[in-house]
């Protein structure tokens, strides 16, 4: 008696963009963007790749999807934390620059995506929340998009390097071991040619990403802050 094929089960929900990113999403952060293809999209859909080219027209537009998914949901999530009348423009940054540097520590992927396409929604997400969080400041509206954009560039920058350091350095390794090695070849240097960076290896060893991170950030926006504060009205 011949023995009947077993049909592959159905799926329960029909196929839809969503999905699709979502599964995109998954798949990225288990495997990274070389892994992604429609190919593995489609075995973990159970469905065929032409079923998913119905929805997205090719990688690019996916990976574009998926980040703009994920940096909608952090800023979301951001403004909704620091939409209250007793968050200052400052502490609403800092939640935006931390929502973005959790995410790309997440999704390591996503800083990737946001530097190479700068002209596109998820980074603009970001470019304009933190634009109106710099007008609300009180910049002047000459000097909006240089502070706008050197806040951009250091939360991605510190972001991105961040995700990399995780991703190349402490794939054998613990974080902390990372840096105790590091920190000891540091302190191990020619004392006449790098003499500041033997001084800091304790601190390199010991300290908190986040926090750095943070750290820098309000560096900068104390700079802004006090390169346009108003200046008062000399008393008549």
């Amino acid at each position: 008696m011949a023995t009947r094929t077993r049909r592959p089960e159905r799926r329960e929900e029909p196929l839809s963009r969503q999905r699709i990113v979502e599964a995109a999403i998954a798949l990225l952060d288990t495997a990274g963007e070389g892994a992604l293809t429609f190919r593995a999209l489609a075995e973990r859909l159970a469905t065929g790749p032409g079923a998913i080219y119905w929805h997205v027209t090719g990688k690019d537009e996916l990976l574009n999807a998926a980040t703009d998914a994920v940096i909608a949901t952090m800023t979301a999530d951001t403004t909704s934390t620091a939409g209250t009348a007793a968050t200052t423009p400052q502490e609403a940054i800092r939640t935006l620059a931390l929502g973005v540097f959790d995410a790309i520590d997440a999704h390591p992927w996503i800083g990737t995506q946001l530097a190479r396409a700068p002209s596109q929604s998820p980074l603009l997400r970001v470019f304009e929340h933190l634009g109106r969080h710099i007008q609300t400041l009180g910049v002047p509206h000459p000097a909006q998009f240089t502070a706008a954009s050197a806040l951009l560039n250091y939360i991605l920058g510190v972001g991105g390097q961040n995700a990399a350091n995780a991703r190349g350095h402490h794939q054998h390794t613990s974080r902390t071991e990372f840096l105790d090695t590091t920190a000891t070849s540091w302190a191990n240097l020619d004392p006449d040619e790098y003499p500041f960076t033997r001084n800091v290896a304790d601190q390199l060893r010991d300290h908190d990403d986040r926090t750095e991170f943070l750290t820098g950030l309000d560096l900068i926006l104390t700079g802004i802050t006090t390169r346009h504060s108003p200046i008062d009205p000399a008393p008549s």
